[in-house]
């Protein structure tokens, strides 16, 4: 187990509001996930198993992070707060105006993201939606890596996510590291991966260049310590 996803904003509003059902509205989706929480904290499996709250568990423990869908900023914030009151692990996933709020993310903590970028503002939470986002929380001080959210845009664009990002502000080191190690970092899974060091898995690509430059080829694609792909071939 990763973390447990969970979403504020304008998806939970459509997906149940449409429906005409709870939650369908920013304030209810904020009860709603609080409202699990508190019944998480309080559960007893001993007065009856309860398959949703015991998924809740690993969370409240802290063994895994709760990955919070959040653009705007009202939203960022609310999910930070939800976070400290329940003292519990949190990822702030796309984090569109999180360079509005950068203060109030770096005093929390909490990593972001970010992204992605690379799509049409086709909700009014995402009209703020930036390249700089990435590179201003960086130079704030947050834990950044960038995402594609695949398949919104396709996973094979993630290179070219972190160099639009590193062409509005964030520097190139933080732009390789925002789709290596930071990433690794905020998925807890540095130990295995997001770095070239003895005793992690043998996963490496080999570029001609810089991988965030759009003529860059991969020369060498390796899975555990075995050759997989070749660009001769």
């Amino acid at each position: 187990p990763a973390a447990m996803k969970a979403a504020l904003g304008e998806n939970p509003k459509v997906c149940y509001g449409d429906r005409d059902i709870y939650p369908s509205t920013r304030m209810a989706n904020a009860a709603l996930l609080r409202e699990t929480l508190q019944k998480a904290k309080n559960y007893d499996a001993s007065n009856g198993f309860n398959a949703d709250l015991e998924a809740m568990l690993p969370v409240l423990r802290r063994e895994i992070p709760l990955k919070v869908h959040a653009h705007r900023a009202d939203d960022i914030l609310t999910a930070i707060r939800i976070a400290k009151e329940f003292q519990i692990d949190i990822t702030l996933d796309h984090c569109t105006e999180g360079h509005l709020i950068k203060e109030y993310i770096k005093e929390s903590g909490f990593p972001a993201i970010v992204g992605t970028d690379l799509t049409s503002k086709n909700k009014i939470e995402v009209e703020n939606m930036s390249f700089k986002t990435c590179g201003e929380l960086n130079k704030a001080g947050v834990l950044t890596a960038i995402t594609t959210d695949h398949p919104v845009a396709l996973i094979q664009y993630l290179p070219i996510c972190a160099g639009l990002s590193v062409r509005a502000g964030l520097s190139m080191e933080e732009g390789y590291k925002s789709i290596t190690i930071n990433a690794a970092r905020i998925c807890r899974v540095e130990h295995r991966v997001g770095s070239l060091e003895a005793g992690k898995d043998a996963d490496i690509a080999i570029f001609d260049g810089n991988p965030m430059d759009t003529f860059t080829n991969t020369l060498y694609t390796i899975i555990d310590g075995v050759i997989v792909y070749r660009k001769e071939e």
